[in-house]
């Protein structure tokens, strides 16, 4: 982990990479109980969580964000990670499960993570609230979903002129471009969808699809609740 975390010429990567780690074992431990992650080898781990969640950091979206907001974040990825390595910078962590953003919250206060913020509830309703919606530099999000569905949680929450790194599969480039009508009445605009090879040769499972938010979000987005995944824009 600490190699990793010189590679992206992440400061104090030592004292960042014992954070992790120790992160990691209280996933696993709490992970008896309550569904984190299906990832329990501890090599696959640091490989599927910690190396891919940091694929974004060194882009100049998430270098010049201040405020981030991490939607769907499960077991915390990728906003744990992000925030170790960038403790200069806001994260909120959403989820819609509460058993999850309490264990989140329990560990970022035992293990002195001070810039993780936790909120429940679902990106439709989140969406709407004040003081979340278009008021983040960056949106990123693993969530599993159709890239359509995911722009109508993740885009409402972007601030106009911020952007949207959603984490995708390998074989993505259909479901981006199924999405593109999505993503403009959303008022968000494609910039680019990074090349597999690239990706893969760096050891990321994921590629990143980088989503302007160049005009507000009409007002009646996201729909209510559950709308987004039964009936995609």
């Amino acid at each position: 982990m600490i190699d990793v975390l010189n590679r992206l010429n992440i400061e104090e990567a030592e004292k960042k990479a014992d954070i992790l780690m120790h992160y990691m074992e209280c996933i696993l431990e709490k992970n008896e109980s309550v569904n984190l992650t299906a990832i329990t080898d501890r090599e696959d781990f640091v490989q599927k969580h910690f190396v891919d969640s940091l694929s974004c950091a060194n882009e100049g979206e998430f270098l010049n964000a201040d405020r981030i907001i991490d939607v769907g974040t499960g077991g915390g990825f990728p906003g744990i990670p992000l925030a170790v390595c960038f403790p200069e910078k806001e994260f909120v962590l959403m989820d819609s499960l509460a058993k999850r953003i309490n264990i989140i919250r329990e560990l970022c206060v035992k293990l002195g993570i001070e810039n993780v913020s936790v909120v429940h509830g679902r990106a439709e309703d989140l969406g709407k609230q004040e003081g979340l919606r278009e008021s983040f530099d960056l949106c990123v999000s693993r969530a599993v979903a159709n890239m359509s569905t995911l722009c109508e949680y993740c885009l409402p929450f972007v601030r106009v002129g911020g952007c949207f790194i959603a984490y995708k599969g390998p074989d993505c480039e259909s479901e981006i471009n199924d999405a593109l009508g999505a993503i403009r009445v959303l008022g968000g605009k494609l910039d680019r969808l990074d090349e597999p090879n690239s990706r893969a040769q760096k050891g990321y499972n994921h590629r990143l699809a980088f989503i302007n938010k160049v005009e507000a979000t009409p007002e009646k987005y996201p729909r209510k609740a559950g709308t987004p995944s039964k009936k995609p824009l």
